[in-house]
């Protein structure tokens, strides 16, 4: 059985599909799915969608894209939200200086208000960073000095380097379908050597479809052939990688197992 660490169930081009494709994924052997949030208004919306079904789960979080929308947010609003039985994660934050959407400054606050609800509730710290590397990790040696807490990088694409300064920090990796991409190599090269008990996959569906499904919406269950395909350039058998990428799903989003 797999998981599917990261998911925008309610976004378009998978909510109007939505209860077939977690069937579908259901079939796939997917045993849970974790619906995330990027602003405040999808809270109530990710939050009951985990609510309905019992094998999602939800997150609440502000996405960088999003952060000058919420430069406003307060730490008791994000900490309220948290104490939702289903809400098992705070993110995405992060920072993401490829497109620039809102402003570096306040990007970096709301990520720092992030980690502060996630260390004090011990929830997991879900991040996004895209050409933010050296700032990311600026802010993660700096607040890990504050006292520790979880969290992983979603949807890896960063350098190697990085992807190493992280797990030596203590997180956790997530991989999606952009490893199946040909393009990929740099990628592949740093998967295939990701240490067993911390990577983690994800589809972030309704984006980033993995081969053979290039083109395609992004559906949950193709988290099974983002794991084949890691698999095979793991060598090993997918039975064990999913066997140990989901006892880390369940260790890092310790709340889902409670």
């Amino acid at each position: 059985m797999l998981v599917d660490s990261h998911c925008h169930l309610e976004y378009e081009g998978l909510v109007e599909d939505q209860d077939a494709a977690l069937d579908r994924a259901r079939e796939a052997g997917i045993e849970a799915f974790l619906n995330i949030s990027t602003k405040h208004a999808e809270w109530d919306q990710v939050v009951g969608t985990a609510r309905a079904k019992r094998d999602v789960y939800a997150s609440v979080g502000i996405h960088p894209h999003n952060a000058d929308d919420h430069a406003e947010l307060t730490r008791e609003e994000l900490l309220a939200a948290t104490h939702d039985a289903k809400v098992i994660g705070i993110g995405e934050t992060g920072l993401d200086y490829y497109y620039d959407h809102s402003d570096r400054a306040v990007q970096q606050d709301l990520f720092r208000l992030h980690i502060d609800v996630a260390r004090e509730v011990r929830l997991p710290v879900i991040i996004h960073t895209r050409d933010a590397e050296d700032d990311t990790l600026a802010i993660l040696e700096d607040e890990l000095g504050k006292g520790a807490f979880p969290a992983l990088i979603h949807c890896f694409t960063a350098s190697a380097e990085f992807g190493r300064a992280v797990i030596d920090l203590g997180l956790s990796v997530s991989i999606s379908g952009i490893v199946t991409f040909k393009n990929a190599k740099d990628l592949q090269a740093f998967a295939r050597d990701i240490p067993q008990d911390r990577l983690l996959f994800e589809t972030d569906s309704p984006f980033l479809a993995p081969v053979p499904h290039r083109g395609k919406p992004c559906e949950p269950g193709y988290v099974r052939d983002t794991a084949q395909f890691l698999a095979d350039l793991r060598e090993e058998p997918l039975a064990n990688l999913a066997a140990y990428t989901t006892r880390n799903f369940y260790r890092l989003f310790s709340k889902a197992a409670a």
